[in-house]
């Protein structure tokens, strides 16, 4: 037994070690300019600058703090004040270079605010019109910073970085060595207990799971069967008059489809698999609008989303603006059907699912048909068309964070200065205008 103490011994003192001198405040340390904002965002999601701290108070910012690490997202908040330190110019850009980190970037710079992010977190289109909804003339920090963290951590994708540890906001003071070495003793009395909760985790992680996926199956069951009918109503043959071999690729592809979204349903095991299967639909029927259109002497149809009101209705035609109950007003793409029935002041024909509450449009539903709509229309669209809706504030629960966006996603890297232009859009946010109205620009960095 001693032969394999001192290993486990001599790792526990190292976690102490390391921990003094990752959190503990260097000697003469300022928490001013840019690069000691960057420096606090790389430990912990908020950062209130000491000039700034009559905006947020450290109790505010801590609970802030506190929201955003208990969802596990990437989502970067600071707090600063509108003077000559942080010029309004590249702000979020310079503020993301010096940070490193992928993620999502809040800046309250004096009474205006403004957000940027990567891409693979958030496209520009859903930090624009989240900018857009909590942007308002006079509303305090804590108003402003809350309402955009509230809407911004259900559709967001990526995970918290593990920099992050256990410290709430970066609003100066520094860390107790001593309160550091008790956390130090706390690790190595609670060792043998966190094999236990972990496990604990793992297997409630996996009932949620399972529950998941059977209500998903009930929705696929129902979508594969609906593309099967449309199958038997296009009444191809291959060898018919008029077909030609183009016209029998696209069937080709169509059944391939078929076959591959009922295969791929079978075989799924865990939620965010389903993401393939209704991928596979929605390949499927476009086959099927494409031979339509070529047995018909139509003009080909534009290769765009499906109807996003309901899926089976196919490929959309156009885009129309929508406002769902207690949301904002998106543009989300639709079948011609749903396109004339909005023109005319009616509700579309929304495709809705089983709830506890009754059968509910599918965005009014639970996180567990977060897959479902993401293999219907991306991971980078999906977001921006659920801001605001009940699917998209549940899809931010820590059971489904990770399986609604699979391995496809990406947050809370580190990247340092090596990202990708066209993730950050235009170099220039604009002037700052000193009244509120926050940065000019905004969306992407």
């Amino acid at each position: 037994m001693r032969t394999r103490a001192i290993p486990v011994w001599s790792a526990l003192a190292g976690l102490t070690l390391l921990l003094l001198l990752v959190l503990a405040p260097s000697a003469g340390a300022r928490a001013t300019g840019l690069s000691d904002a960057a420096a606090a965002l790389k430990q912990g999601p908020v950062y209130v600058d000491p000039a700034a701290a009559a905006q947020l108070s450290k109790a505010d910012a801590d609970a802030l703090a506190k929201k955003i690490k208990d969802a596990d997202k990437p989502l970067f908040v600071a707090v600063l004040p509108a003077n000559a330190q942080f010029p309004p110019e590249n702000l979020l850009r310079n503020l993301r270079t010096e940070t490193g980190v992928t993620g999502l970037y809040a800046v309250r710079l004096g009474d205006g605010f403004n957000a940027a992010a990567d891409r693979s977190v958030m496209s520009r289109d859903a930090v624009g019109n989240l900018v857009t909804d909590v942007r308002q003339p006079g509303v305090d920090a804590k108003t402003e910073l809350n309402n955009f963290v509230d809407q911004a951590l259900p559709t967001m994708r990526g995970s918290a970085p593990a920099t992050w540890g256990a410290t709430g906001s970066g609003s100066g003071g520094g860390v107790p060595v001593g309160g550091l070495i008790a956390l130090g003793a706390v690790v190595v009395a609670g060792g043998a207990g966190l094999y236990a909760v972990s496990r604990r985790k793992r297997l409630r992680k996996e009932a949620e799971e399972r529950a998941a996926l059977d209500r998903l199956r009930v929705v696929v069951d129902e979508d594969i069967t609906a593309f099967g009918e449309e199958l038997e109503r296009l009444d191809f043959h291959p060898a018919e008059a008029g077909a030609d071999d183009t016209m029998r690729g696209d069937y080709e592809r169509a059944l391939d489809s078929y076959d591959r979204a009922k295969s791929q349903m079978d075989a799924a095991t865990r939620p965010h698999e389903v993401r393939g299967v209704t991928q596979a639909l929605e390949d499927g029927r476009y086959s099927l609008a494409v031979l339509a259109a070529r047995r018909e002497g139509r003009a080909l149809p534009e290769r765009r989303p499906p109807c996003f009101f309901d899926p089976r209705h196919g490929p959309s035609t156009g885009d129309r603006t929508w406002t769902p109950a207690g949301g904002g007003a998106r543009e989300v793409p639709v079948c011609a059907a749903d396109a004339a029935r909005l023109d005319d002041g009616l509700d579309p024909q929304a495709r809705t699912v089983e709830t506890d509450g009754g059968r509910r449009p599918y965005w009014e539903a639970g996180p567990a048909y977060g897959p479902w709509a993401g293999g219907y229309f991306g991971g980078g669209m999906l977001p921006g068309l659920l801001v605001g809706t009940m699917l998209g504030s549940m899809l931010a629960t820590p059971a489904y964070a990770a399986e609604y966006g699979g391995g496809d996603f990406q947050g809370g890297d580190f990247s340092g200065a090596d990202f990708g232009s066209g993730d950050f859009g235009s170099s220039d946010f604009g002037g700052f205008d000193g009244g509120g109205g926050g940065f000019d620009g905004g969306g992407g960095f």
